[in-house]
């Protein structure tokens, strides 16, 4: 029964434009869905590269360029108090500060004070968001030039109508091949690494959009779209190495440079991902294209994509307004509490 299921699933109808079958990719070097396995290997391998470089490089070069945690206050140990932070929550109400005051024999604002600190605590230290942040500059950096060296000779990347010429039956160079097996172990890294990084506010949609960038990675190689994905990647990366930087300056205190660079990767990414993106993949991949299942399931998570884009654009534009701009003031009457981390590029983070 296996192997009727793998077969109903891999039938042509599902992955192939109508009329093609698989029969006729043979012959060519065409992607072969196992190759994907190599993503699991490939995803710890990237694990143990990056502690190594987060150790050997990313460490000692935030120290040598002055990013210093901040001294966190000390804490007097406080059972009770200890207990309602782990049980029931980080920020007490009125009421809750009131009884818990009476009963560890405290004044209300010395319980208050105590709850600020031990957020403080755990907070994570600026040192680890920056060792994360280089790693992922790093990854960014060397993917898009890469991708673009790769690509650079392509004619199907400058024309994307030969994107679609005689497909199915394009070969897959090698090197695409490999590439695509980077990309993908190292969304598959992300993932597995989300609960151990530095949480942040868009955990939520940093989830999802992990999700729809590894499915569309695997359903665009089975179904050989690789052409159309590596424009996709490319397209997606060209602004993530920027958004890394600026976060480093940012971690740096580099105020200005930090804002001259977040600026340009605002400018990147809206034009990378609300311009581009949708005049590459809607208006080829709809008008030139025969609709088949696998071509719907692509257009769905493409969908998804543009919408976490327009949401993120919104929050950058909504930044630089906000704190550019206007000068805003970063720290306001909450720069104790864990608010104080609102300016950063960080709240925009994505990626993909």
């Amino acid at each position: 029964t296996s192997m009727g299921l793998s077969e109903g699933f891999w039938h042509h109808e599902y992955w192939l434009p109508p009329g093609a079958t698989w029969e006729d990719m043979k012959g060519t070097p065409y992607p072969q869905p196992q190759d994907l396995l190599l993503c699991i290997p490939g995803a710890l391998l990237l694990i143990v590269v990056r502690y190594i470089f987060e150790r050997t490089v990313a460490l000692p070069l935030g120290r040598r360029l002055g990013v210093s945690d901040k001294l966190r206050p000390k804490l007097q140990p406080n059972a009770t108090l200890e207990g309602f932070y782990v049980q029931l929550g980080r920020t007490p109400t009125e009421g809750d500060l009131i009884s818990l005051a009476k009963q560890s024999d405290l004044p209300v604002k010395n319980v208050e004070t105590w709850f600020r600190h031990r957020r403080a605590q755990d907070r994570p230290r600026l040192m680890k968001k920056f060792c994360e942040a280089s790693w992922r500059f790093t990854f960014y950096l060397t993917s898009f030039f890469s991708g673009l060296a790769l690509l650079y000779d392509k004619p199907w990347f400058w024309d994307h109508t030969v994107c679609w010429l005689r497909f199915p039956q394009q070969p897959l160079p090698p090197a695409l091949g490999w590439f695509y097996l980077l990309e993908l172990s190292f969304y598959c890294s992300l993932v597995v690494t989300l609960p151990f990084d530095v949480k942040r506010k868009d955990f939520k949609e940093q989830i999802i959009h992990h999700i729809a960038t590894i499915t569309l990675i695997f359903v665009s190689y089975c179904a050989n779209l690789v052409r159309f994905g590596m424009i996709v990647m490319l397209v997606h990366d060209a602004s993530d190495y920027i958004l890394e930087l600026a976060k480093m300056l940012h971690y740096m205190k580099w105020k200005r440079v930090c804002e001259a660079v977040f600026i340009v990767f605002a400018v990147v990414f809206i034009i990378s991902r609300l311009v581009l993106f949708p005049l590459i993949t809607y208006y080829y991949f709809v008008t030139k294209f025969q609709l088949f299942l696998i071509s719907c399931v692509i257009n769905t998570f493409l969908m998804i994509l543009q919408l976490l884009h327009i949401f993120w654009s919104y929050l950058i534009i909504q930044m630089i307004f906000g704190v550019i701009l206007h000068g805003a003031k970063r720290k306001d009457a909450r720069s104790d509490t864990e608010e104080s981390d609102r300016s950063e590029a960080e709240d925009l983070a994505k990626n993909q």
